[in-house]
Parts: C-alpha cells; structure tokens; sequence
C-alpha cells in the first residue's frame, strides 16, 4: 500500500498540516471486503491526534449481493446518524490514485466479535438487550431518506422482491441445487404479500458485531444493508445457522427468542408476528445457501483461490439439510 499517497488524502480530508500512517495487519473476517487496520497520527486541523482506523475496501472478487463501497459509506453513515452503534465514518475516496481502489476510513472498535466466543456461556441478557436497542434504531430509517437514493425499493414486497434476486443468482452458478430449489418454491407459495418498509441490515447476527465488556460495542458489515420487512433482520438474526452451536438460545446463540422478541418490543413498539419471522428464517437459510455457493465458486474458479472461500462452500450441505428440517410436512 503506498501509504504516502493514503496520507495525502487524509491531509486534505482533515484539513491537516501532516498526517503520518502506520499500516497494521489485515484484520480477521472479510470474506467479501478488505480491512485493514492502520494507526493515522495527524498534526493540525480538527481531527488533530492520532487515530486508530480501519481502510476498507473491496475484495479481488465480490458476490452479487454487495454493494459497492461508496454505497456502504453512505448505508453506514445514515445508521451512525440514526444512533445505531456502528465504527464511525469518516472519509471515502474514489480516486484510484490513492491505493488503487476506491475505499473509506472509519474508526477501528475494540472488542470480539468471533461467534464461537460471543456464544460461549450464555444467555447473555445485556448483550441482547444492547442489540434489540440498536435493531430498533435501525429500523426508524424508514423511505425515503436523505443519501440513500440508491437504494431499490423491494417491489412487489419484500419476500418477492429476495425470491427474485436468490433464484437469478441461484441460476447463475454452473451445478444444480435441488435443495435449494425446493426451499426457493416453499417460499414462492407462502410469501406475505405486504410489509412495513424499513431500512435493515440484511446481515444482522452474532459473528457481525463487536462485544466488549460483554456489551454491544459496534455493528459491523454493512454491504448487504437495504428496505425490507424489520421481520426479516430478525429472522436471520434467530437463524440456527447463526448461533454458533448454541442452538437452545434460538436469538442468535446468547438469549431465548421470546426474551429477544420482547427487547425489540419495547425499544420499537412493533409487535413481532412469530409465523413470518419463522418464514424469514428459511429464507436465511436458502439465502446463506446460494451466497455459501457462490463464495465457494470465487475459490473453485480460480478468481480468488481462498482456504477461507472454500470452507464457506463445506458450509452448504448442512444449510441444505436446515432447509429440510424447516420445511418437513407431516
């Protein structure tokens, strides 16, 4: 990384007098983008002291599902305004001068954020708590609103809008996935054709947040984010794919669903229908499915040969069998 021409532009950006970076190591996670942690000390202007930050940028090869980063910038911005707990924006730049991609800055959090250490002891009431505030915050953003014109409206509803989006890209892998197939039709004949329109993350569950002193530190990857049904953050956030084999606490593997259910309540004062939480939660596992595959096909094709990438596609058969389990008829 040519970190001269990286200081140049937050020089400007600042409005500083020097600005000397310390890059760090890529930071864990990323599959889809690249984040790298950097130590940025600046002399001058308001932003004067030194900062720790994250660049982050796109990988060598995206899925079909993430946005560009400029819209991520805004997507993060607008949930930094809103009071959602999120690393701070701060800078975005499309120059390809700068490190030959476009790219954003914001401030580096501490705290885990690994599933598997989030999960571990549970329940976590507080943390739970914390993350049903910030869902709620989130979901205030609601159409239209300021710097988030890029953002589809998900016609004729929500659930149509995804079967859609999942069957095309389902379509575009080489191999058949009958599994998948069969899930995609049991939502085709049971998808809720109306919804309140809010803005969700599309990502929202353990392994996608930061934990600090077992609180809620910050919410994390925003590249899927866009207008939905609220039902659907929840439905994948209850997703047994997302709890990190702490299957018996049904809210992300750190609180009981009934117990979350009634956080979210309160802060939002939206009642949650259980049925079409259910119902998003297939949806999660169909979607996980088709992103598990097309990740696997990043590494496969030789576009981006990944141990990481591959180890997501192993993921597929056990996504396929919940998709079963959830949609067995007696």
């Amino acid at each position: 990384m040519d970190t001269a021409a990286l200081a140049a532009f937050v020089r400007e950006a600042a409005a500083a007098d020097r600005v000397a970076i310390t890059p760090g190591t890529r930071l864990s996670g990323g599959a889809i983008q690249e984040n790298i942690a950097l130590t940025v000390a600046i002399e001058g202007g308001p932003q004067a002291g030194t900062h720790a930050l994250v660049l982050r940028a796109p990988a060598r090869a995206a899925v079909p599902a993430s946005r560009s980063i400029d819209q991520q910038f805004a997507l993060l911005a607008a949930a930094h305004r809103a009071g959602v707990p999120v690393p701070e924006p701060l800078w975005f730049s499309a120059d390809p001068a700068v490190i030959g991609r476009p790219f954003y800055l914001m401030r580096r959090l501490a705290g885990i954020a690994l599933g598997t250490r989030v999960v571990r002891d549970g329940p976590h009431p507080a943390l739970a708590a914390d993350l049903a505030t910030a869902l709620a915050s989130l979901h205030r953003i609601t159409p239209p609103s300021h710097g988030l014109g890029f953002l589809e409206a998900p016609a004729p509803s929500p659930a149509r809008h995804w079967l859609v989006r999942l069957r095309a890209w389902l379509d575009a892998l080489p191999e058949p996935h009958p599994v998948i197939e069969w899930g995609l039709r049991w939502l085709e004949t049971r998808a809720p054709a109306k919804a309140e329109i809010v803005l969700c993350h599309h990502d929202f569950r353990t392994g996608n947040y930061l934990v600090a002193d077992g609180r809620l530190a910050g919410v994390l990857d925003w590249e899927f984010a866009g207008w939905s049904d609220p039902h659907e953050d929840i439905g994948w956030f209850t997703a047994k794919c997302w709890r990190f084999g702490a299957d018996r606490l049904e809210a992300g593997g750190i609180e009981g669903r009934d117990a979350f259910y009634a956080a979210y309540t309160a802060r939002s004062g939206r009642a949650i229908e259980d049925a079409r939480v259910r119902y998003y939660e297939v949806m999660a596992h169909a979607r996980w499915a088709v992103i598990a595959a097309q990740q696997a096909m990043r590494h496969r094709s030789g576009a981006e040969p990944s141990l990481e990438l591959a180890l997501v596609g192993r993921r597929l058969a056990e996504l396929e069998h919940e998709i079963l389990v959830l949609t067995g008829e007696r």
